[in-house]
């Protein structure tokens, strides 16, 4: 009898519901012979079960009073008019959705996000000190088959040491029109150039140099042979004018 484990309240009252196994039970009372204030509480709850019966089983077979019943919800009756309008919005919604897809890009649009799309990824990306490209320049090779590959254009990264910049790597970016890619250059004293190409897939009416200075960002872009590209820096324009045209002629060779 001392193996059997102690009797909680859980235990008590499944026994006085009836819900313990034959066997459960059998033992649950023989505890119970064997002590007196537990079979004393036990009896406690039996009456008690009753009594909750005794008191309300009665009311378990009485119907539901009409003010608790649920009411039936009155249909909406929809003037002709509304009606006639919520047919015809939802026929639009339906024909329309394509109008709601994204146009895609227009050649004057990737045109005109181009210089603010290389501040933005210039800012992003040249403070950083211990990730500021995906792959090192020690991988150029790889690099620029992985980013030729991914914007489906064959891609060089120009040479920039007669201006006192070395490459330090490039990276994958979103564009707008599609993948972009940026090559980040730096020189002695620790200051950053970038180099932000884009192919958006479609045909662009060629352009000369344009500068803009967005966000506190010197940038010079110009679109060429199907590639827009971005040369971006805190420089002074004469100099980053220079660097960029140094880059037109090596990628236009």
């Amino acid at each position: 009898m001392s193996d059997w484990p102690p009797l909680d309240d859980a235990t008590l009252h499944a026994w006085v519901d009836g819900q313990l196994t034959p066997e459960r039970r059998l033992e649950v009372e023989a505890q119970l012979a064997g002590d007196p204030a537990l079979a004393a509480r036990a009896g406690a709850y039996r009456r008690q079960r009753q009594a909750l019966h005794n008191a309300f089983d009665a009311v378990l077979d009485q119907p539901l009073p009409r003010r608790l019943q649920p009411r039936a919800m009155p249909r909406p009756r929809w003037p002709a008019a509304v009606a006639a309008a919520l047919l015809i919005g939802i026929g639009l919604g339906w024909s329309g959705a394509g109008l709601l897809r994204p146009a895609a890009p227009s050649p004057t649009n990737t045109a005109a996000v181009l210089p603010a799309e290389a501040a933005l990824a210039y800012a992003v990306y040249t403070p950083e000190v211990r990730h500021p490209v995906m792959v090192g320049a020690d991988e150029k090779k790889h690099l620029l088959h992985w980013l030729s590959k991914r914007l489906d254009h064959p891609l060089r990264a120009p040479d920039l040491h007669t201006f006192g910049y070395r490459l330090m790597g490039g990276s994958l970016l979103p564009g707008n029109a599609g993948p972009a890619a940026q090559f980040m250059y730096q020189n002695t004293a620790g200051q950053r150039i970038t180099l932000y190409i884009t192919w958006p897939r479609k045909p662009l009416q060629r352009t000369a140099f344009r500068f803009v200075n967005t966000r506190g960002v010197e940038v010079f872009y110009w679109i060429d042979s199907g590639l827009a590209y971005a040369v971006a820096g805190h420089l002074d324009r004469a100099e980053l004018l220079r660097i960029a045209e140094s880059v037109y002629r090596q990628l236009g060779a």
